[in-house]
């Protein structure tokens, strides 16, 4: 054991450094579980769609890169607590997988504000493209964020070193959260304008509002955690084990959203597609009502109107 390791050992806390990533890999885990089920419903939804969609590759895209950083945050935490549970000098070190999975991260976020964009961009459509212009070029100043911060990790040997780079951290987490709030925004505005005027239809709206709105709470939160935990307490690992968790919570938003109109036209079924009696036991045929991907037949005073889901 070098002499700079046995100076540094006193200062370890296991409990709140490598203890602290165990529990982060633990909860991502738990985390992957619930996107490869957000994954299997939508391809059980769009079962009946022929073809490969965009958005299907898309989830398969997503899905792969979730999968590679879930095998290399494993791997991290088993080389410190398995394979080098007492070698102090490589606990000191930081791992080839670490960094890689960072990386894997930067481009999983950017994946998915890119596939927010194009969706900002495709509901759009007929209106100003000023907006979705702007988050574009949010999107794209991101990136170049986000490969400052992949830069300045692979400078760094020890996790000792990680405190001279604070200043990569905040800028690249500050940058995805402010992305966040655009695309939030932006889908919001899109949505909310997007009303016809039939209450099953802005009914549907509103519930994809709201995801929009609680998925860019969620991820900004996770992104201003990692921030604060970091600031505060930059000699442990909390803020690490939360960054563990933040590729996890994109995924999941993400796929949310993709099934967010699934459970909208399940619930609106349910509660539109019902059959009755009046008072004297006269049986009335019910009204039915079925969504599919393309249209959303409805039936006020027996009229049927179809109207385009496409753009939600």
């Amino acid at each position: 054991m070098s002499s700079s390791a046995q100076d540094l050992m006193p200062q370890l806390d296991i409990g709140r450094t490598f203890g602290a990533l165990f529990i982060g890999v633990t909860i991502a885990a738990i985390l992957f579980g619930l996107s490869n089920v957000q994954a299997f419903i939508y391809f059980q939804t769009h079962s009946r769609d022929t073809g490969t969609t965009f958005y299907k590759l898309a989830v398969v895209w997503l899905w792969i890169l979730d999968a590679l950083h879930m095998a290399l945050i494993v791997h991290c935490i088993y080389y410190y607590l398995v394979i080098n549970y007492t070698n102090f000098d490589a606990l000191t070190g930081i791992v080839w997988s670490f960094k890689l999975s960072v990386a894997i991260e930067v481009f999983l976020i950017y994946s998915v504000h890119v596939l927010y964009a194009y969706r900002i961009w495709i509901i759009s459509k007929g209106k100003s493209r000023t907006l979705p212009i702007t988050v574009g070029i949010v999107v794209i100043l991101n990136s170049g964020v986000a490969m400052v911060l992949v830069w300045a990790l692979y400078q760094c040997h020890v996790f000792s070193d990680l405190i001279k780079f604070e200043w990569a951290i905040y800028l690249a987490l500050g940058a995805i959260t402010f992305a966040d709030i655009v695309i939030a925004s932006a889908l919001c505005y899109f949505l909310a304008t997007s009303r016809t005027g039939f209450s099953s239809t802005d009914s549907l709206i509103t519930k994809l509002m709201v995801y929009s709105i609680n998925t860019g709470c969620l991820t900004s939160v996770c992104s201003i955690a990692v921030i604060i935990t970091c600031a505060v307490m930059p000699t442990n690992f909390i803020f690490l084990a939360i960054d563990f968790l933040l590729v996890k919570v994109y995924v999941n938003s993400y796929l949310a959203l993709l099934n967010a109109r699934h459970y909208g036209e399940v619930n609106t079924d349910t509660n539109n597609s019902y059959s009755f009696y009046n008072h004297h036991g006269v049986y009335r045929p019910g009204m039915h009502i079925k969504m599919s991907e393309d249209q959303e037949p409805i039936h006020p005073g027996g009229t049927c109107l179809s109207i385009p889901m496409t753009k939600l």
